[in-house]
């Protein structure tokens, strides 16, 4: 496909994307159309950086059409505050045609603001985390009987931070009646079981074997022995300001996030910012912004910024650490390499990480080049106090689903399970089933 031309949007969102200067659709956006379209439950797995977002949207947004009542009728959950603003600035990207009222809700922030503004104003499509959702909804403020569509995005995430109990609890109070949207970069065993248990007779669209890379971002890593070898060998490669135009250091630990901040400061001063969950919320707003906005040539994150941000021109990814959930690896260097750009992907590892780097090449089905550390880096053995009681034996957490077998039984039944026959019936009553044993 080598244009939008051939997916059958609207007016308004077609002028929307050529101002945007967006050309052509990509394979997620492209398959995932017209089943949402169509009113199906959707399981939507693509990796990272491939437009998992637009894809959602743009059906959502024509199915609401036009401002409507005071009430949501379609509803947006992802895991982060960070990410409910992306997704909110990606439907002011699409809507300047459109008269849709759209709202963001999440925590750290004073809940009542966002109630006025839901209760004053209306809502027709409502983008939140699941926490701050639930306290709006239990006010009365905010109700869900209208809601005709959900999207759960960054759904292995959402698993991943223990999310399950309040993704539970938003199923039970919404209209028997609507279609699920599940979007996600993996499909573990967790986000399996929300398929089971919430969705009926979904279509599965995968555009790419999980757990592979963008194909244009070039990795290496390089052996460093310990925290201040990394922060020498950190500080050398970003003092080449024209390769290293905009960095993203990704670290296991807010410690090690602020380590990197408190010895880098007075060399990079406002070229650096840095985001993770002790940071109050305004100032993880205006440190992404600034990085986004190129004010700051780099970003050290936790964790906690890896998923779904979409920022323009990252020209490298930085590993400080090596995340022991193997799939973080894949998300964390999709922030560069995006919209067929090509970028880099860097990693510092230790003695104890080299296990985990072998598991990481496993699930790639690839492996990583290794550069020699510059002469003039200096390597030294000192080590930090918690790098002297830290264990040898590091506990690796497996998240990644290997054996997809029970999936492919779920899938073949699917398959057999047309709309409107006994077995779609059936599949509703297991999800009745499964909302009555939940209340008991």
């Amino acid at each position: 496909m080598q244009s939008f031309d051939e997916i059958k949007l609207s007016k308004q969102i077609r002028m929307a994307l050529d101002e945007a200067g967006f050309t052509k659709p990509t394979a997620i956006q492209k398959d995932a159309f017209s089943a949402i379209r169509s009113g199906k439950d959707v399981i939507g797995i693509a990796q990272t950086g491939t437009g998992k977002t637009l894809a959602y949207l743009m059906p959502i947004l024509m199915k609401l059409n036009y401002a409507q009542g005071m009430e949501p009728r379609a509803l947006i959950v992802v895991p982060t505050r960070e990410l409910v603003l992306q997704v909110c600035e990606t439907i002011e990207l699409l809507t300047p045609y459109m008269d849709i009222r759209y709202g963001g809700v999440y925590g750290g922030v004073n809940i009542r603001t966002q109630m006025d503004k839901i209760f004053d104003y209306g809502v027709d499509l409502l983008v939140a985390t699941p926490g701050r959702l639930m306290d709006i909804y239990m006010t009365g403020v905010l109700k869900f009987k209208n809601i005709r569509t959900l999207v759960v995005d960054e759904a292995d995430k959402m698993m991943d931070l223990g999310f399950m109990p309040q993704l539970n609890s938003i199923f039970e109070v919404l209209p028997e009646k609507h279609q699920n949207l599940l979007f996600s970069a993996t499909f573990s065993d967790t986000v399996a079981q929300l398929s089971e248990d919430f969705l009926i007779a979904p279509q599965r669209i995968e555009v790419a074997p999980q757990a592979t890379t963008v194909e244009n971002i070039r990795q290496h890593l390089y052996h460093v022995p310990n925290i201040l070898s990394k922060v020498n060998l950190l500080k050398h490669l970003l003092n080449n300001k024209e390769e290293f135009t905009k960095v993203m250091v990704f670290t296991e630990t807010k410690k090690n996030a602020d380590r990197i901040v408190e010895r880098l400061e007075d060399d990079l001063g406002e070229a650096l910012s840095v985001i993770h969950s002790n940071k109050a919320q305004n100032t993880r707003i205006n440190a992404l912004n600034a990085f986004k906005e190129g004010r700051a040539r780099v970003m050290v994150s936790s964790d906690v910024a890896a998923r779904g941000l979409d920022i323009e021109d990252v020209s490298h990814v930085i590993n400080f650490d090596i995340p022991t959930v193997h799939t973080e690896y894949i998300h964390r260097i999709g922030r560069t390499g995006r919209a067929e750009k090509e970028g880099v992907a860097i990693s510092f590892v230790n003695e104890k990480e080299q296990e985990l780097v072998v598991e990481i090449e496993k699930l790639m089905r690839q492996s990583i080049s290794v550069e020699s550390i510059p002469l003039d880096v200096e390597v030294t053995t000192q080590l930090l106090e918690d790098e002297k009681i830290q264990t040898r034996n590091i506990r690796v957490k497996t998240d990644v689903r290997r054996n997809t077998g029970a999936f492919h039984e779920k899938k073949a039944k699917n398959m057999k399970t047309p709309s409107g026959s006994k077995g779609r019936q059936k599949a509703i009553e297991n999800r009745k089933r499964n909302k009555k044993k939940r209340r008991k």
